[in-house]
This record gives structure tokens, C-alpha cells and sequence, in this order.
């Protein structure tokens, strides 16, 4: 069995003496509990508020205490630090509100920007990270921006802190021990993480072939020297690198930290999930095990060594990153409690570890699973599979198992194409033929999607459920510099960094919601074209390094891709020179409607006590408003989330879904209210309370990828309640 890596003895004994020490308590909350300075409430990822003045008695006399409209609303989570909330406002900027009105005390907009579409484009992504002093002297907001840059600002007056790195920033493309030309992207969809005066970073550098390495880093907090990284694709003579084909690690990409992650800020351990490697669904050039990837990795959060690991897949083909943060909580085992970090996957498992040692809690069988028809392709033959807890969605699709809510011609089509894929189980290897994936590509559980209650062990997983189709199509790398034309070196361009969404033919994935480029030079001028793929947009990452020759190259493929050797040509020309690889898109299977073709619930909450493992409760979050039209609820939402629920010592879960937000009870899953939103709520609602008043923030945003068609006018906003002040 593949399981954790062991200590040195001396190592675990230290670490051992260490958790005797420092063990938490399970009735005393720490006092981070009372507060949501970080994206995910507190270092420990729980989600989790002690407030409870909002509570199962009271939550339907829930009122909009203000709200806030701005562009800047995008999934991006609110902080509040002492009565100060720090946002996203209009054109990106970030703003600092005073939480109890909702007033703007200041704006700070990015000197270092990319123009789109007339606006400019300087801080994104989800979250914004929060650093002090011991003394409190010296407050800072640390954040990426769109041109692979950390950055410092004060947060007291939002200005740019000079000291921090070059001029306020820090270039995330230098110190990755690798050509920075070859990192696409440096900054990440999570913030980071604080511990001490370092801020711990992952990265989203790619999907495709040509996506960079993954590697963790810590930078100081004060001066943005990097102190520390960890080799996610091993160097030479460090751990794992036998699991990699000789200088293929080297060379690789992915293996990366693009969810959250979480310290045991008293111990000094980072919990690190970490992506695929890439590319994702073709691995002949990665044959083995690929250590790290797949992994969650315990770190040394002052220096990065590791100290334990546990692959959750093996020679990933199906793009299983983790993403969900892991989550630390504490339990009963034998009498005495145990401090623990619990990994959801978006297989569907969990997987629960002693926080020190990595050792699990229940047993961890290596599984056969099935072998690939790929020429060349070495599947994994076992896969890790947890005898406990049992898993939080189905692991199988039958035609059994088809929505019930479908239309007929819907139904016949789809019953017809999933009979005819390829499918032997779960971790069926990807073909060229269509291959059935299930549990699909999204999940199981995604990003932000998971928290607890620190108080007695529950753990919470939002779920996705939503079966894909994956497909090989085989595509030819080595056209630039070859001497062929304009739109050959276009479509190498195209190759290595578009074809994974938009498709070999251009069509995109609309039922995934990325759009077709096929007519895109007709609709878009030149300039417009340049500043959305070099700046990107809504969830496209923009591409700041493609040079004017490479664009236009680029762009020459885009408006006539008939004249560019097709794949096949250049497989029976040979032209142009270079491996043969594959490529297939995330393809959910979603019937005319954008409805999961598997029954409901497809968007659910599982709540788990992880003191015995069991299932406590499952409820489905959200519902289909043309389904809910003809009186069909719990059903859960059919969209894609970027986040997931606040808990409360009141009894509540407050979660987002569709153009709604919730409050449900955490004992039983019940929904106890619901408030309409003014666009799609994304995020993690944040908790907080001002002056003994508490608040609960919701976010509503205009949508994006994998969101549905807009009933109303979306109207992007932070939306924040409370209890009528009579109360």
C-alpha cells in the first residue's frame, strides 16, 4: 500500500512532543474564531464563525443592513478586520469600507495594469490576504495582479508600500528555478497563506503542455525576498524525483497549489493540495507514479522541507487535482483527542491524516483499476481508495441513473451517447474514443468547497455532481521555428496554450461555457482581440508574455485555420517536426437545458463526524429555477461554484447557490431561509461583527464560466445583512 512517508524517528519524536504541548483544545475557541481576517475565515480553513447572534431562531428576521455595487464583485471574498472590510470596487480596484455602512474610507487602484476593453485590469482573482505586526504597527494587504505580480499595500490607507520587492511588488516569474519565459502564469486563484512574516504561495501556471512547474513558495511579508520553495516537480537527488521518467521532472509542469492552503499556525506546518501534472489527460511522456502531484504535502512552514505526503492519485489522466483546502479539526480517538487535516477529493473520497505524523485514520487500500488502450499510455494499475468515510457522491453511471426530469428527445440522445462510450468503472483511462468520466472533472469537491466545526469534528463537503465526457485528439507540437507558414506557427500557438478550452475546430465547450473562436476575428478588431488574450477575461487567463509576432501568428490561425496543416496532414507529412500528443476538453454532459444528464441532487452537502466517520446528514444546496417553475425542488443547483459555506455557533450554514442565498441548519441540512440576489452569489459569505452587531456577507456576481443564462439583470454587489437593530 502507498501511504504516507515516514519520519526520521527523531523527527517524529520532536513533532510528537511538539502535539503533546501545543494539542487545542476541543471546547476553547482560539479567538481567530471570532473573526474573518483570512479568505477562508481562519489559518485552519474551517469556515468556521463563533459568532451565533444570527441563529436558528432568528435567521428569517434576516434584513439588508447595506449594500455596495461595483463590477469588482466577482467571486472575490470580503475580509473585515477590526471594522474595516477590504474589497474589489470598480475597475478592479481594491477599496477598503467601513463594515458597519458599507461607507469607502479608500480606493488604492494597481499602477501595474493591463488595459481591456477600454478598463483597466489590476488585482484579480479571489481573495486578498491580511498581515500584522505583532505590535500593530505595521498592517499590510498582500495581493496578486494580472501581470504575475504580489503586491503590498497599506491597510490602513491603501498606499503602495515602496520597501515591499521592486517598487510595492514582486515578479512570481522569478526564483521558480526555471527560465522565466516558461512561466505563463505566477499568481494564483487562492491568496496564500500567513505564518509569521511569510506568506505561503501556490500557483495556477497552466493545464497544457507548455504550463509551467507548480513549485511552493514562501516570500517575507515585510521586504518580498523569497525565503523558501519546495520542489512540487523534484529536482534531482530530492524525494520522488525516481517517480518521473530521468529529466522529466524537470522539465514538467503543473503539480501545483491553486486551491487554498491551510497552517497549524502553532506547530508551524503548512498543509499544501496540489494539482495534476500536466497535461492532464495524456500522460506517455510521465510515465510512473509523478510525486507530488495529486499530493497533500505537510511542509515545514518556516523552511519548506517536507514532512509528510500522501498521494490521493497516482499518474493522474483524469485532471483529479486537489483543490479543495484541506481542513484541520479536531476528534476523539481512544479518549483523548487527536488533531487532524482532512482532504476532500473531487473523486468523491476523504481523506483524513494525523496531522503530525500523516498517518491516516482508517485504512487506505491500493485498488486495482483499469488499464489504458492508449499506445504507449502506462496507467497507475491501483489507486488509493479510503475504507472511511464513504464517499459523498455516486462513483458510477448507469442509464438507471439518468435525470428523471429530462425531456424525452433529450433522454433518447443522451441515453444513445453514453451507451456508446468507453467505461469500465471509475478511472477509466481517457481514449480516443469518448470515454464516460465519473465522478467528472469538477467534482466531488472544488474549490473552497469544504469547512468544519471546530468544536466537535463535523466536516463539511459541498459537491459538485456532474459526470463528463473526456476524448483524445491527437495534435502535433514543434511548428514554430520550422520555417512553415504564418498560420502553422499560429496553430502551434493555439496547440500549447487555447485548444485544452476552445476546442481542435474552434467550437469551444458550450455546454461548458466556453465559447466558440470560430468567426472571433470577424467580431473582434485587432486591438480588442490582442487585449483580451493578452490581458484575459472573465476566466481566461491573459497570456501578457505572447509576443506581437506570436499574436499576430496567432491571430493569422484564428481568422483562417482551413489554411494551417490539420493534425492529420502533419501526422502523415510529418511536418512539423515533434511528438505526437493529445488533447481532450473537460466536456460536462449536460442535457438542451444545461441540467446534468445523472439524477439529483447535483449540487449537495455532506456533513461527516470524523470522530467515527459516518454520514451525519446530506442535503442538496440550491435549486433549478425552471425545474423549481414546475414545483421539482431539492435538486441542488445545477452551476458551477467558486466557493462554498460560512458556518456559525448559531446553528447555520450560510452557502450561495444560483442567484440565491441560504441559510440552512448545520444539525439537520433544513433550509431555515433564502434572500434573492441581484446576480450569481460566488464565494464564501464572510461573518463579522462591528460594534456588537453581526453581519453576514453575501456576493453576488454577473456570472461567468459554467454559470447559466441570466433570468433578470445581474447586478454585481457585496450584499450585507443583519437583525434589524430592534432586535
Amino acid at each position: 500500500m502507498m501511504s504516507t512517508t515516514k519520519l526520521p524517528l527523531a523527527g517524529l519524536a520532536a513533532l510528537a512532543m511538539l502535539a503533546a504541548a501545543c494539542s487545542p483544545s476541543t471546547t476553547e475557541l482560539d479567538p481567530r474564531f471570532y473573526e474573518w481576517r483570512r479568505y477562508e475565515s481562519e489559518p485552519g480553513a474551517t469556515h468556521f464563525s463563533a459568532l451565533d447572534q444570527i441563529d436558528r431562531t432568528n435567521v428569517n428576521r434576516l434584513t439588508v443592513a447595506w449594500t455596495y455595487e461595483t463590477p469588482g464583485a466577482a467571486s472575490i471574498n470580503p475580509i473585515v478586520v477590526d471594522s474595516m472590510m477590504y474589497v474589489f470596487g470598480d475597475s478592479n480596484a481594491v477599496e477598503a469600507l467601513d463594515a458597519a455602512t458599507g461607507r469607502r474610507i479608500w480606493s488604492h487602484r494597481s499602477p501595474n495594469t493591463v488595459t481591456l476593453l477600454g478598463l483597466p485590469r489590476g488585482y484579480f482573482e479571489h481573495g486578498i490576504t491580511y498581515w500584522e505586526s505583532e505590535d500593530r504597527s505595521d498592517r499590510r494587504l498582500l495581493m496578486y495582479a494580472n501581470t504575475n505580480t504580489l503586491t503590498a499595500i497599506d491597510a490602513l490607507t491603501g498606499e503602495l508600500i515602496v520597501s515591499f520587492g521592486d517598487s510595492g511588488m514582486v515578479d512570481l516569474r522569478q526564483g521558480l528555478d526555471i527560465d522565466p519565459l516558461r512561466v505563463q502564469r505566477g499568481s494564483s486563484p487562492s491568496p496564500g497563506a500567513i505564518f509569521e512574516d511569510l506568506i505561503i504561495l501556490g500557483s495556477s501556471p497552466g493545464e497544457g503542455y507548455a504550463a509551467g512547474p507548480g513549485h511552493i513558495r514562501a516570500f517575507n511579508v515585510r521586504t518580498g525576498r523569497q525565503e523558501w520553495i519546495f520542489h512540487t516537480l523534484p529536482k534531482p537527488g530530492e524525494f520522488g524525483y525516481e517517480t518521473w521518467p530521468e529529466g522529466r521532472s524537470d522539465e514538467g509542469g503543473g503539480a501545483n497549489a491553486w486551491g487554498g492552503i491551510s497552517v497549524d499556525v502553532e506547530r508551524g506546518i503548512a498543509y499544501v493540495p496540489l494539482g495534476s501534472a500536466t497535461y492532464d489527460f495524456y500522460g506517455v511522456d510521465r510515465h510512473g507514479q509523478n510525486l507530488f502531484a495529486n499530493s497533500l504535502v505537510a511542509l515545514n512552514a518556516r523552511t519548506g522541507e517536507r514532512l509528510w505526503h500522501f498521494q490521493t492519485v497516482h499518474h493522474d489522466l483524469w485532471d483529479y487535482d486537489l483543490t479543495a483546502t484541506p481542513v484541520l479539526l479536531t476528534v476523539q480517538r481512544d479518549g483523548r483527542p487527536l488533531d487532524i487535516v482532512v482532504q476532500a477529493t473531487k473523486t468523491g473520497m476523504v481523506f483524513a491524516f494525523d496531522r503530525v505524523t500523516g498517518e491516516p485514520l482508517w485504512p487506505i487500500e491500493e485498488t486495482p483499476v483499469p488499464g489504458s488502450d492508449m499506445p504507449g499510455e502506462q496507467a497507475w494499475p491501483t489507486q488509493p481508495i479510503p475504507t472511511k468515510p464513504e464517499p459523498f457522491i455516486p462513483l458510477t453511471l448507469s442509464v438507471e441513473d439518468f435525470n428523471p426530469h429530462m425531456d424525452a428527445r433529450d433522454r433518447d440522445s443522451l441515453e444513445a451517447f453514453v451507451r456508446s462510450m468507453v467505461y469500465k468503472g471509475m478511472y477509466t483511462p481517457p481514449d480516443t474514443r469518448p470515454t464516460l468520466q465519473v465522478p467528472g472533472n469538477r467534482g466531488g469537491a472544488n474549490f473552497a468547497s469544504t469547512s468544519g466545526d471546530p468544536r466537535d469534528g463535523t466536516f463539511y463537503v459541498l459537491s459538485y455532481n456532474m459526470p463528463s465526457v473526456l476524448m483524445l485528439e491527437p495534435i502535433t507540437a514543434g511548428a514554430v521555428g520550422t520555417g512553415e507558414s504564418i498560420f502553422d506557427q499560429g496553430q502551434a500557438i493555439y496547440q500549447a496554450n487555447c485548444q485544452i478550452c476552445h476546442r481542435p475546430n474552434l467550437q469551444g465547450q458550450p455546454l461548458s461555457g466556453i465559447p466558440s473562436l470560430v468567426g472571433v476575428t470577424d467580431r473582434l478588431s485587432h486591438d480588442i482581440l490582442k487585449q483580451q488574450i493578452k490581458g484575459g477575461r472573465g476566466l481566461m487567463p491573459g497570456f501578457p508574455n505572447l509576443s506581437d509576432g506570436e499574436f499576430d501568428a496567432l491571430q493569422s490561425f484564428l481568422a483562417n485555420p482551413d489554411l494551417a496543416l490539420t493534425a492529420g496532414e502533419a501526422l502523415t507529412t510529418g511536418r512539423p517536426e515533434g511528438p505526437v500528443r493529445y488533447q481532450s476538453g473537460w466536456n460536462h454532459i449536460l442535457d438542451s437545458k444545461g441540467v446534468p444528464v445523472i439524477k439529483p441532487p447535483w449540487f449537495r452537502m455532506t456533513a461527516y463526524d470524523m470522530n467515527t466517520g459516518a454520514i451525519k446528514w446530506q442535503a442538496p444546496i440550491g435549486e433549478v429555477p425552471h425545474l423549481a417553475e414546475k414545483g421539482i425542488t431539492n435538486t441542488g443547483a445545477a452551476n458551477w461554484l467558486r466557493g462554498g459555506p460560512a458556518i456559525t455557533a448559531g446553528g447555520l450554514i450560510f452557502q450561495m447557490a444560483g442567484e440565491t442565498f441560504w441559510a440552512y441548519d448545520s444539525a439537520t441540512g433544513e433550509v431555515l431561509w433564502r434572500s434573492e440576489l441581484p446576480g450569481i452569489g460566488e464565494g464564501i459569505p464572510t461573518v463579522y461583527e462591528v460594534n456588537g452587531r453581526q453581519y453576514v456577507v453575501a456576493i453576488a456576481t454577473a456570472g461567468g464560466f459554467g454559470q447559466p443564462e441570466p433570468t433578470r439583470p445581474r447586478k454585481p454587489a457585496y450584499i450585507v445583512y443583519s437583525l434589524p437593530e430592534t432586535d
